[in-house]
């Protein structure tokens, strides 16, 4: 049996003392990730500074039978880089950007590079990297591959997974392992794809192979205000039946729109609609005014008041930093927020918005609407007082309800925040246990004594052959 102290100690020889936190005031920073409702204290946390740093941290961890948690930025949105009194690996330490190819269009990182700053380092070379979440600008590509992240123009350019060649992973048990190929597919199974989106759960990356895309010729950002949700939700199936494939197409309704509105991220939005779409198309010049005019055609068929379009690059940046700092602008609100992230089937969001509306009124809560419209990922934001007992009752029966309409409407219960913690009651809504016991023999695969993010993605029951805390394998 492992003493923590002792631990701590041989940890601190691999790392050196900067990069180990182990009193309880130092590590009241990690109790919480970019979801304020729970927390959990790690028993301490440690900060490679190098690859050779980390696995040899990695393999002590193994030799000592002593579970994990990774963590980059801890933007995330579901509780899923929390450490339960167990040890928290940070990798925000691991910033370098090992190469660049720019005819290849490919970029070899390690995983606590901030996603932005990827970008930043590919634009002398008219490239970027398209996965955008909305915290870009301080989430980590190994956050991002453990999330399987998102973003606004994932409608057009995909997810994570579809920019990911290769990851080089350390294992649980401290095994190196390559997955994927920067050259493309590989033979045999996909084991790339099942590391991206894991949640730490498979291991940690070491780096990641990622591939770069060119930038647009021309980008045009349009928004338009509409005096209901549904006409917004109209016009949307309007522009996604029209086979125009926008690079985002972003829903914000009344009540987020005034909540940036009134914070430092003002973007300029009109404060007395009920919604407002933000829309963008890029690609080759020729045909793309085109394609602008149809929209503005089909918003108004809908019933916008206006369609705007960015008149240079500085306005259209204001206009998307007003997106993606929206959940920021919602600490006016109140002191917590619940974000939720289902996805339903696009020609069913007017259906899924009234019954989110009739839902928050029957719970007595205010919900604020910001999602990608364009894919279906809803992001449903509820803020709320966690001091307040019955608040928080009525919050989280909202939330199931919620994503049970979302269920019921053909949906799933997460896009791109990942199960983590907050989405573990649900995931028998759309699993059988023989689908949840499959998924615990596939993380055998990778973890057999399930010692990495212990206790997150699948429900413990589930998994019917693990019966053991592995915390429970050292003491204080």
């Amino acid at each position: 049996m492992t003493h923590a102290a002792d631990l701590a100690d041989r940890i601190t020889e691999i790392v050196g003392p900067r990069g180990v936190l182990r009193r309880p005031g130092e590590l009241v920073v990690y109790r919480s990730d970019g979801l304020p409702g729970y927390s959990k204290q790690p028993r301490l946390a440690v900060f490679p500074r190098t690859r050779d740093e980390l696995v040899a941290v990695v393999r002590l961890l193994a030799e000592q039978s002593v579970p994990f948690v990774p963590r980059g930025a801890g933007t995330g949105l579901s509780g899923g880089a929390l450490a339960d009194d167990v040890v928290l690996v940070g990798l925000n330490r691991l910033t370098r950007i090992l190469s660049i190819d720019p005819v290849e269009r490919l970029a070899v990182v390690e995983p606590g590079v901030v996603n932005v700053a990827l970008t930043r380092a590919a634009t002398p070379y008219g490239l970027h990297y398209a996965p955008d979440p909305s915290s870009q600008a301080a989430c980590t590509i190994g956050g991002n591959v453990a999330e399987n992240a998102g973003g606004p123009h994932c409608l057009k350019y995909g997810v994570t997974l579809n920019h990911v060649r290769a990851v080089t992973a350390i294992l649980p048990d401290g095994e190196i392992v390559r997955l994927g190929s920067a050259e493309g597919e590989v033979d045999g199974y996909d084991l790339l794809g099942a590391f991206i989106g894991s949640e730490g759960c498979f291991g940690i990356a070491l780096d990641v192979t990622v591939r770069l895309s060119p930038n647009p010729q021309a980008i045009r950002t349009l928004l338009a205000d509409f005096t209901s949700v549904d006409a917004a939700a109209r016009a949307t199936s309007e522009i996604i039946a029209s086979g125009i494939v926008p690079a985002a197409l972003e829903m914000m309704d009344g009540a987020t729109i005034r909540a940036v509105e009134a914070s430092i991220y003002a973007a300029g939005y009109p404060v007395d609609a009920e919604a407002i779409l933000l829309i963008e198309l890029d690609g080759l010049e020729a045909g793309l005014e085109a394609d602008v005019a149809r929209i503005e055609r089909m918003c108004a068929a809908a019933g916008a008041r206006s369609v705007r379009i960015a008149r240079d690059e500085s306005e259209r940046a204001r206009l998307w930093q007003g997106r993606k700092k929206a959940f920021g602008a919602m600490g006016r609100v109140s002191s917590h927020l619940v974000v939720q992230d289902a996805v339903i089937p696009r020609t069913r969001l007017p259906d899924v918005l009234a019954a989110i509306r009739e839902i928050a009124e029957r719970q007595r809560i205010t919900v604020c609407n910001v999602f990608h419209a364009g894919d279906g990922n809803l992001h449903p934001n509820i803020g709320y007082d966690a001091n307040n007992p019955d608040e928080q009752a009525r919050v989280h029966a909202a939330m199931r309800e919620i994503m049970s309409a979302c269920v019921a409407a053909g949906g799933t219960i997460t896009g791109e925040h990942g199960v983590g913690l907050d989405k573990l009651d649900y995931m028998s809504l759309i699993f059988s246990e023989d689908s949840l016991a499959a998924m615990c023999r596939l993380r055998e695969v990778f973890d057999p004594d399930h010692r990495a993010n212990p206790g997150k993605v699948v429900p413990v029951h589930s998994c019917r052959e693990w019966h053991g805390a592995p915390k429970a394998a050292w003491t204080a």
